[in-house]
């Protein structure tokens, strides 16, 4: 198993930002992925870091990195992906073999083990809809549990992972047989779609900041918010919609983090609305960073 140490990551990043972290483990499977949990119970994960915002500073800390897992297995209309494939990599091997049902990942930068902790869904189709079981381990038991699509408890952007604190090692689900020119043509509707309304990764961004509150868009709210166009430091809200920040001339986490302050305290004082936001963060050596993130309820 490949180990980092005081590994600069920024190049991994989606919003190409941050500094170097003391330690870095890259398991290729399950069973060194567990073996690195067991034996370091304060590791963070993450997958692709797709919707982490790492410090500029760094982080003093070990954390796991899931991008080499990416083993699966198709049975029938049954796919099984380990937690560091990535999303639309799953697409395109669903739609390979005629099975229908992961088309909505085709858009998505993030990976197997995100989307299912966070039951990522788009135009009409979410995890849960194909979902059968994962496998996740569990750090307070220090064990390996299987949880059924009735045990996770999914809802908008929510599992019972996020609440219990597990870790999705792998996941299985079952798909539909279609026609693969009728598959390929939802997720070129699908691409499309996304590059109207987001921004090309060729921009350095983290998709959307702030999760929709129920009943609303964030995006309405911001934009109603007037905050499209700001710019701090090297970071601005793209122009195009008010959702997404732009690392547009090597902004430092600190840039990043005072725009999404900035857009959360607009729509909280003009509409009374307190966004949550989807970006996650790793840091802790900024003083200014960590109070931010506190108010924002990003770390506790």
């Amino acid at each position: 198993m490949l180990i980092e140490e005081n590994y600069d990551i920024k190049r991994l990043t989606s919003f190409k930002c941050g500094g170097k972290i003391k330690k870095v483990f890259f398991p290729e499977n399950i069973d060194e992925f567990v073996e690195v949990l067991n034996s370091n119970p304060d590791v963070k994960v993450f997958g692709n870091l797709s919707n982490t915002l790492v410090s500029t500073d760094g982080y003093d800390g070990e954390i796991v990195i899931t991008t080499k897992m990416t083993n699966f297995t198709v049975q029938g209309n049954r796919i099984t992906a380990d937690c560091g494939l990535k999303g639309p990599k799953l697409a395109q091997i669903a739609a390979g073999v005629g099975l229908s049902g992961l088309e909505f990942m085709v858009g998505f930068p993030g990976s197997i083990g995100g989307e299912v902790f966070m039951n990522a869904g788009a135009h009409g189709q979410t995890v849960e809809d194909c979902f059968i079981e994962a496998k996740c381990y569990d750090k307070e038991e220090g064990k390996v549990v299987t949880l059924s699509k009735s045990s996770m408890a999914f809802s908008y952007r929510s599992s019972i992972c996020q609440a219990l604190n597990l870790i999705v090692l792998s996941a299985e689900f079952e798909l539909q047989k279609a026609f693969k020119r009728d598959i390929d043509a939802k997720m070129n509707e699908n691409l499309s779609f996304r590059k109207s309304k987001q921004p090309s990764l060729a921009l350095p961004n983290c998709g959307s900041v702030f999760r929709n509150p129920e009943g609303d868009s964030a995006g309405r709210l911001l934009d109603a918010a007037g905050v499209k166009g700001l710019v701090i430091g090297g970071a601005g809200v793209w122009e195009n919609h008010a959702n997404f920040i732009i690392n547009e001339r090597n902004a430092t986490s600190e840039d990043i983090l005072k725009i999404i302050y900035v857009m959360y305290n607009e729509v909280k004082e003009q509409f009374g609305i307190e966004l949550q936001p989807e970006v996650r963060y790793l840091g802790g050596n900024n003083k200014t960073e960590v109070e931010i993130c506190k108010k924002l309820k990003m770390i506790k």
